[in-house]
């Protein structure tokens, strides 16, 4: 609304008052009277630029950016321009004039296109095409093709035609030689082109081009000479103005003199001329609804509506507001029995699974406790070893990854516990996940101690323990992830693997030994593996061996030769025994 505000137009009002009295409505303005903004520019060559328009590109000089004027000075006289290339020729209280733009096809005798031109314009909001405007198609066998969008898209034109030159008559445009069409109201945007339809061999002689424009009606003077004037062109461009419209709403003046004023639409009230410009009116003061009925304020009118317990429109002099039969209270007071039962059922239920959660939470933080969780953090915290330490995973956290422990996330099974393929969220990870059957309390700090020393195991041919989960009844393992199976599937596949070469075997033997002599000879405290094959050989996806199945591996200490100790059932990809004792020798 605001953009729409003619400021100038109050000022006017003053003169206007001073010059006809008090007979005159207070609201009329003639035309011709401009007026720009105290300290802006107010020409620009011959043209005068009233507000809210303004001279320079952001000069503060008009009500808006789409108001702006720029003043190409290099020309003489200097030339004013409106949304980039259009040039402007005149500005009244509701209109503004720009120079046309023409689409025209040009052939040779030969029927040879040597010119050709189709044109385009779009408005900023707050401008439209007058309904004034035509679409004009001069030619003998031309159609002027005009698209846009309007809400929709939508396509308009004409089509002139003519055999011989003398059909046709000047001042006429009816469709011979020329023809002109409406456009849709409210038009903001349109791409116009000429299509010549017409065998040129019968009429180049007389029109040798077809042209298209949109134009002022009144102002285009149609000769048949214009089918061979090689000026038409310019000639339209500089007679035949486009015209913008950019006012608010206005209504015809009812004085004698003619003219018309700006007035608030329906809801609205003020002045137009005037900052604010035209408010909204509440239109519930003057009580249009039913007593009983409840008057909501919209921009521009109303609503009338009933209050719980009554039916009708609410409106005053409508339906009103009519109590509801007396049933209506039997049924409110059966749906509140019937709410009220089912919010307690669903209160009770959100306690029952929150004391099951705590109970949860209370199990899980015991079983921690009792897998030797706080001993593990007490020795990750006091870890200067300068390596990633092990990372403690919860119980919902691996839940999650594993989608509740999913037969579908099953990578193996051992005599001893399953392994499943987890997707950790935070951050984005594959691991490998080993659920154990059993496991033995009188060593839980030693499995700490382990999980401490194998999680600083750091070779590219061995498999890599990431963390544990202690919050369940047996600790869970979490590994890296290696995604191309056993050793032991790819020698027995009966279909046979092309990439398995003796080449590659070779590697992959030379890989394998090279990660157990690290285990044995460099890691922290060596590490007897004790239970080599093919099963717990892993291939990842460039088919790098990787050792795994911790399940039956020995911890030595440095300065002992032979050693005693459990087999260590907890570790691995798939789990050994952990049920008896036995010696080996470092090999």
């Amino acid at each position: 609304m605001l953009t729409n505000i003619l400021l100038y137009a109050f000022f006017f009002h003053l003169v206007w008052l001073q010059l006809v009295g008090a007979a005159s409505d207070p609201t009329t303005i003639t035309k011709g009277v401009n007026i720009t903004k105290p300290g802006c520019q107010s020409k620009c060559g011959k043209l005068t630029v009233p507000y809210p328009f303004g001279i320079g590109l952001a000069s503060g000089c008009s009500i808006d950016p789409a108001f702006d004027i720029y003043c190409n000075t290099s020309y003489n006289p200097p030339k004013a321009f409106s949304m980039g290339k259009l040039e402007v020729i005149g500005i009244s209280d509701s209109e503004m004039r720009v120079k046309n733009l023409v689409a025209a096809k040009c052939y040779n005798q030969q029927g040879n296109l040597t010119f050709a031109a189709a044109n385009s314009i779009d408005l900023d909001p707050y401008f439209s095409f007058s309904d004034v405007n035509k679409v004009f198609s001069i030619g003998c066998g031309d159609i002027s093709m005009m698209t846009g969008t309007r809400g929709h898209n939508f396509t308009t034109g004409c089509m002139a035609v003519c055999s011989t030159k003398e059909d046709i008559l000047d001042g006429d445009c009816s469709g011979i030689g020329c023809c002109q069409t409406s456009i849709p109201k409210g038009l903001r945007g349109f791409n116009i082109s000429v299509i010549r339809f017409s065998d040129l061999s019968s009429i180049w002689s007389f029109d040798p081009c077809g042209y298209a424009f949109l134009g002022e009606q009144d102002t285009l003077i149609f000769r048949s000479s214009d089918l061979v004037d090689p000026t038409f062109i310019s000639r339209t461009t500089d007679n035949v103005p486009i015209v913008l419209d950019w006012n608010s709403r206005c209504i015809d003046s009812d004085t004698d003199i003619g003219g018309y004023r700006c007035i608030c639409v329906d809801g609205y009230e003020g002045n137009p001329y005037l900052q604010p410009g035209c408010t909204d009116i509440n239109e519930c003061e003057s009580s249009p609804c039913d007593p009983q009925g409840i008057c909501s304020n919209t921009l521009g009118g109303y609503k009338c509506s009933c209050p719980d317990g009554f039916i009708g429109d609410g409106v005053k002099g409508g339906h009103g507001c009519n109590a509801l039969p007396s049933q209506f209270p039997v049924i409110k007071f059966s749906l509140g029995l019937g709410f009220g039962f089912l919010a307690l059922i669903i209160g009770v239920t959100c306690l029952y699974f929150s004391i099951k959660r705590r109970e949860l939470m209370k199990l899980r933080h015991k079983l921690f406790q009792q897998n030797g969780g706080f001993l593990l953090k007490q020795r990750l915290s006091s870890n200067e070893s300068g390596m990633e330490p092990a990372k403690i995973f919860s119980a919902e956290e691996l839940e999650k990854a594993t989608n509740y422990y999913a037969d579908d996330r099953i990578l193996g099974r051992g005599g001893y516990g399953t392994v499943y393929k987890g997707i950790l969220r935070d951050p984005h990870q594959i691991v490998a996940i080993k659920k154990s059957r059993i496991m033995d309390q009188t060593q839980i700090e030693q499995f700490i101690n382990e999980v401490i020393i194998l999680t600083q195991v750091n070779h590219r041919n061995v498999v890599k323990l990431l963390g544990c989960c202690l919050e369940t009844e047996v600790p869970l393992l979490v590994y890296e992830y290696v995604s191309n199976g056993t050793l032991f599937n790819h020698i027995h596949n009966s279909g046979g693997m092309p990439w398995f070469s003796w080449d590659n075997r070779l590697r992959i033997a030379t890989e394998a030994a090279g990660a157990l002599a690290y285990l044995h000879s460099a890691a922290a405290k060596p590490i007897i593996h004790r239970d080599v094959k093919s099963p717990n050989i892993l291939l990842d996806e460039y088919y790098n061996a990787k050792i795994s199945d911790f399940g039956a591996s020995r911890l030595i200490p440095i300065d002992q030769a032979q050693v005693t100790t459990l087999v260590q059932g907890t570790l691995g990809y798939l789990i050994q025994s952990i049920s008896h004792k036995s010696t080996d020798r470092e090999k």
